[in-house]
């Protein structure tokens, strides 16, 4: 397959299963807010050098980074598009369970979850906006698609605003029944999240396997970036190695299945931007997981770093 022809290709949901998709990812998220107190977001923000180090990475670093690859690796212009969505997309609902398996902060993993989910709803379409525009060729595609940021901007804020609210208030005035609401949805959301990426490669299965040999290096790449980018920034900004370990999963682990649902509702479902938001939503799974299990097993904590694994270190 030619990597221009991906450029052509349209995958389509019915309009059921994009309702489905949308109340999936509206599941999801409840289940992470259901974690969240506003003490969370008080915590981010009493303790801003590790969260602005996480935040500065997430939603300035990688988008640029995610545009640089796209001319570094000249790839179609779909594919740009699509990687340039997914580097603007806030953390994974996985962050968490990966920052806690890789022994890293997992207050402040939930910390950033908090804040970048909410400053997304505002961030994201500006992020895609912006960078789409500094390619002609993608520009192109936004212009013919006729996207509407303000609509963009509505959608994410339906998805992720309304059941962040709803999830935190019940987790705020009713804690006894988050309590009870909490391990299920943990469960449920992986269940929810793998019924995601099922009914988008079900659907169109033909399609991502012509294009998985297309997208599968830039979407490797791209997530090996995000990794490294959090962790570096993280280390540079002398954070602690848990603190860091956390920073990085964060930064690598994108809601690709909110990038998804955007993709099939405001461009019409474009082929090489749904075959890097859906495949991303499998490798970084993968690639998080590992990681994961690698610092846990081979680079084990000293006592004094252990402190930090369940808390947000306190500034000097």
């Amino acid at each position: 397959m030619s990597i221009e022809s991906i450029d052509t290709v349209r995958l389509n949901f019915s309009p059921q299963t994009l309702t489905a998709l949308n109340i999936i990812l509206g599941l999801i998220m409840f289940g992470v807010a259901l974690d969240l107190r506003i003490a969370d977001f008080k915590r981010a923000l009493s303790r801003p050098r590790a969260f602005f180090i996480g935040a500065f990475s997430q939603f300035l670093l990688l988008p640029a980074a995610a545009f640089g690859l796209t001319y570094v690796l000249d790839v179609s212009p779909s594919v740009a598009l699509g990687m340039i969505m997914v580097a603007a997309c806030p953390g994974g609902n996985m962050s968490n369970f990966m920052t806690s398996m890789a022994k890293g902060s997992t207050a402040l993993s939930v910390c950033m979850t908090a804040v970048s989910t909410t400053a997304s709803i505002f961030l994201m379409p500006i992020n895609v906006t912006f960078w789409a525009s500094m390619r002609p060729d993608t520009a192109a595609i936004m212009t013919d698609m006729n996207v509407d940021p303000w609509s963009m901007l509505f959608s994410v804020f339906v998805m992720l605003g309304v059941p962040l609210v709803v999830g935190v208030t019940i987790s705020e005035r009713k804690p006894e029944l988050a309590a009870k609401l909490r391990k299920p949805f943990k469960v449920g959301s992986l269940v929810f999240f793998a019924l995601l990426v099922v009914a988008a490669f079900s659907s169109n299965l033909k399609a991502f396997v012509d294009y998985i040999s297309v997208i599968f290096g830039p979407v490797a790449l791209l997530n090996a970036v995000a990794l490294s980018i959090g962790y570096v920034m993280a280390r540079l900004g002398r954070l602690t190695r848990p603190e860091s370990r956390a920073v990085s999963i964060e930064v690598g682990i994108q809601n690709s299945g909110l990038g998804l649902v955007l993709i099939f509702a405001h461009f019409d479902g474009l082929g090489g931007m749904a075959a890097v938001a859906g495949w991303w939503g499998i490798w970084h799974v993968v690639s998080g997981l590992g990681l994961a299990y690698i610092w846990s097993r081979y680079f084990p904590l000293s006592k004094d770093e252990m402190q930090y694994v369940g808390d947000v270190a306190v500034e000097s």
